[in-house]
């Protein structure tokens, strides 16, 4: 991909010379940082890095998913680690199945995403509206008609393009493990994905078996002073050593690779006047970026300006609640000072005890009756007159009882009774003594008080 006279070109002694510090030292830096609705340009994500590695026909590599080629170039090995992804949507599949460029267009997204480069709090559609994430538009990497995910949705994806074997075991972990396999000959010795995280995460330890100081595997996929090219070979180099094994011949080697064992192609460095003519925007690529960046800042608009409407017609709405009468079935409100009734407390007594209780009419016009007897209604007639004539919703202490609730209630305590093989009784501490003969309660003690009222009943146990 690129030529190896530079190799030829260079003095004798040039391994020990430290070279300039191209690379960044800290995993924080590596991810594209932009403010919202800010495009990502060519320099950005790479672009001539991204097109020298998928445009690559070299068919070297073992197939991962069912091919009738023994071999495949870079390019189909990854798109179909992503199609066959069981993370992969159906509908994300039947778009990459029939626009090809939108699946080679994905699957350089995927690639920043796989290495870092691209975090999981960016997204490439305007109509996002989460906080979390910040909206970015990909000129170079959208031209054609395709939602292309946001980056936890490919991250996800990625995550899930294993090998058959790797969905019920631990797929490789570190370099060594892949190694292991690929001289054991057992090809493919993991998927790619999977390969370029492990590869993304030994970054460190890795720099000083295959790069010279600086350099390291990330900072092939950074703006720094590397021809494009040198850089694609590089990572070409690297995923064929790990894939295919170290001891098979490499075709991405060059003259400095073979003089050094374990070490990737030269990579050639560049002028500040060369590295400008890498990575230029079209004129096409800076207008569309602007208008979805308009685009964008136009959704928000709207979107702040309907929340605000929301806010204010939920304050409003609340505020008529407040203001609003409080109608007769809803509960009346008690002060927690009130400290007596208006009107007297209704409690069981049994029939025979009962005295007759004639109310009057209240202020609040309740109509006044008297506990005559009348007709007694049975348990079912007693039902539904209660159904039919009480408010579910008032509390029973206001409720004026007549004689067929009392009579309900003897009825009801008499099944309690039954069932329960005795009568209620007081608690025991309010027995009277053993001597006592006379009965409790006795029959002076009850009276229309608030003592009595509230005295404790055993019901069952």
């Amino acid at each position: 991909m690129s030529s190896i006279s530079d190799y030829h070109l260079l003095p004798t002694n040039w391994s020990t010379e430290p070279g300039p510090l191209v690379g960044y030292l800290s995993r924080k830096a590596l991810p594209i940082k932009r403010n919202d609705a800010q495009p990502l340009t060519r320099e950005d994500v790479q672009f001539d890095l991204l097109c020298h590695i998928f445009d690559d026909r070299l068919k070297v590599f073992t197939p991962q998913a069912p091919s009738e080629d023994s071999k495949v170039h870079f390019c189909d090995l990854y798109v179909n680690a992503l199609y066959t992804s069981h993370k992969c949507s159906k509908v994300l599949k039947d778009k990459m199945a029939e626009t090809p460029a939108f699946a080679v267009e994905l699957a350089k997204i995927s690639l920043l995403t796989n290495v870092g480069r691209i975090n999981t709090t960016m997204a490439v559609f305007p109509e996002m509206k989460t906080a979390l994430r910040t909206y970015h538009p990909v000129p170079s990497l959208q031209k054609t008609d395709g939602n292309a995910q946001d980056a936890p949705r490919i991250k996800n994806c990625l995550k899930a393009a294993l090998l058959p074997s790797e969905l019920k075991n631990m797929p490789p972990s570190t370099p060594e493990e892949i190694l292991q396999k690929s001289r054991a000959r057992q090809l493919p010795s993991t998927s790619i994905v999977n390969l370029i995280f492990v590869l993304a995460n030994h970054a460190a330890p890795l720099a000083s078996t295959h790069f010279d100081p600086p350099v390291n595997f990330l900072d092939l996929f950074l703006p720094i002073n590397i021809a494009s090219a040198d850089r694609a070979r590089a990572f070409l180099w690297l995923i064929f050593h790990y894939l295919e094994g170290p001891d098979q011949p490499n075709p991405y080697d060059d003259d400095y690779s073979r003089h050094n064992p374990g070490k990737v192609p030269w990579l050639h460095r560049l002028t500040e006047e060369e590295m400008a003519q890498e990575n230029v925007d079209t004129p096409d690529e800076i207008e569309w970026g602007k208008a979805m960046a308009a685009q964008r800042n136009i959704f928000l608009q709207r979107l702040v300006h309907s929340t605000e409407k929301e806010k204010k017609v939920k304050a409003a709405v609340s505020a008529s609640k407040l203001t609003e009468p409080t109608s007769g079935r809803s509960r009346p409100f008690r002060s927690q000072q009130e400290g007596t009734r208006d009107k007297p407390y209704i409690h069981y007594l049994p029939p025979d005890r009962a005295p007759q209780i004639t109310h009057s009419v209240s202020e609040d016009n309740r109509v006044s009756y008297s506990s005559s007897r009348g007709p007694h209604r049975n348990m079912l007639q007693h039902a539904w007159q209660v159904v039919t004539s009480t408010d579910p919703l008032a509390d029973s202490d206001e409720e004026l009882q007549d004689e067929h609730v009392r009579l309900d209630y003897s009825r009801r305590v008499d099944v309690i009774a039954r069932l329960r093989g005795r009568p209620p009784s007081p608690l025991p501490d309010l027995l009277p003594p053993a001597s006592s003969t006379s009965s409790y309660p006795p029959s002076s003690s009850i009276t229309d008080t608030r003592e009595h009222r509230w005295r404790t009943v055993e019901s069952w146990k």
